[in-house]
């Protein structure tokens, strides 16, 4: 074996010293009253918070990322179905949280129905419900061709993260049309991202290199769930380098959005490029975890409210929403950086091509559970 292969196996063993109480951290999260799971330790013994959507279906992402789902207890699993549904509106199929503020930020409730669909999917079962497009619940701008690009076109992309997110989350009810209603939105959502596409770069909106990357990060899911070819691939991978190498990853998603950005362009990668790209990640994910066993959000603290996270101190951005808090804002691990670590992990695996095995403390887990129930 050359040096340089011993030199990824090393990078990977080392990166995965970094799960070490993740899954103890989850287990803790659980609520078996209410079947779902909280954002955080201090969510959990706050009196102000409850279970939330997004960390209940990312707490489920975290056991599938690691072959866990397969053994869930059925009163555990009926008790997840059960807290998806019960999140459905019957009028609208949409599906809330009970913070009032969820309602008014578009990305979190077009997020949420994301989240639950495919949660309540993983779990065997589906919504109560029709969808919102079934349900003539949908927005205005999904009733024609014109009325979404429009509405694409009025999306701010000073900071490209946030505007991305508004552009690409929206998909989620061309999702529910069928194949010949969708192929005009998806023919005319293409050509106008093209057109907006910084031709040097190969990204999308304004911002620092990280917010520039991670709102291409957002546009990917548009064209990975459509399958879609990215263009100018050569040219986001060299934007990313630059980036890597050069700026300072303060945010987990500053982590795990260039490493999922590049195991969809799927290009052919050098050793030498491979190995700084694991030992960069494994450095940056390394200052965001936490002695409870989870990740932060951010590096001085996990943020109280993830929805409004995407705009930093010192930035502004156009009718932001309100917070939906999730947590109290401590030197913690949250659900939100959690997850996407144990997705960080499969990335670089993807990326080195090595088999992508369980945690071994996945296995515990239900013990865990169990032994704090």
């Amino acid at each position: 074996m050359s040096v340089i292969k011993q030199q990824l196996i090393k990078a990977l063993e080392q990166l995965d010293e970094q799960y070490t109480g993740l899954f103890k951290w989850l287990a803790y999260q659980y609520d078996p009253l209410l079947g779902g799971f909280y954002y955080a330790r201090s969510s959990k013994e706050s009196t102000h918070f409850k279970p939330d959507i997004e960390s209940t279906a990312q707490a489920i992402n975290m056991l599938i990322r690691n072959d866990a789902l397969s053994f869930l207890p059925e009163e555990i699993k009926n008790k997840l179905i059960h807290f998806f549904q019960r999140k459905q509106v019957k009028e609208t199929g949409y599906f809330l949280d009970d913070d009032p503020m969820m309602e008014k930020d578009e990305v979190m409730v077009q997020r949420a129905l994301g989240y639950s669909v495919n949660a309540l999917k993983r779990l065997g079962s589906e919504p109560l419900y029709p969808l919102p497009l079934k349900a003539k619940a949908a927005p205005a701008f999904t009733k024609s061709v014109e009325a979404y690009i429009e509405k694409w076109k009025s999306i701010d992309l000073s900071n490209s993260w946030r505007g991305c997110d508004l552009l690409a989350t929206s998909c989620i009810y061309l999702q529910e049309m069928d194949e010949k209603e969708r192929l005009p939105f998806l023919n005319a959502a293409t050509e106008y991202l093209a057109s907006i596409q910084d031709q040097q770069t190969g990204l999308w909106g304004e911002g620092s290199l990280y917010v520039q990357i991670s709102g291409t990060f957002k546009l990917h899911t548009f064209y990975s769930k459509f399958h879609i070819p990215l263009p100018n691939r050569d040219k986001i991978y060299k934007s990313i380098l630059t980036c890597l190498r050069t700026e300072k990853a303060n945010d987990m998603c500053y982590i795990r959005n260039p490493l999922d950005l590049l195991v969809y362009l799927d290009l052919d990668l050098s050793n030498e490029e491979l190995l700084e790209i694991i030992q960069i990640t494994t450095k940056n994910i390394s200052r965001l975890k936490r002695i409870d066993g989870g990740f932060s959000r951010e590096i001085d603290h996990s943020p109280k409210a993830p929805n409004v996270a995407q705009v930093k101190e010192g930035e502004c951005y156009p009718h932001m929403p309100e917070p939906v808090f999730l947590g109290e804002g401590l030197v913690e691990g949250d659900m939100n950086a959690s997850t996407q670590a144990t997705l960080i992990r499969m990335q670089c695996y993807r990326l080195a091509k090595k088999k992508v095995l369980p945690l071994q403390e996945a296995v515990e887990f239900f013990e865990y559970v169990e032994s704090i129930s």
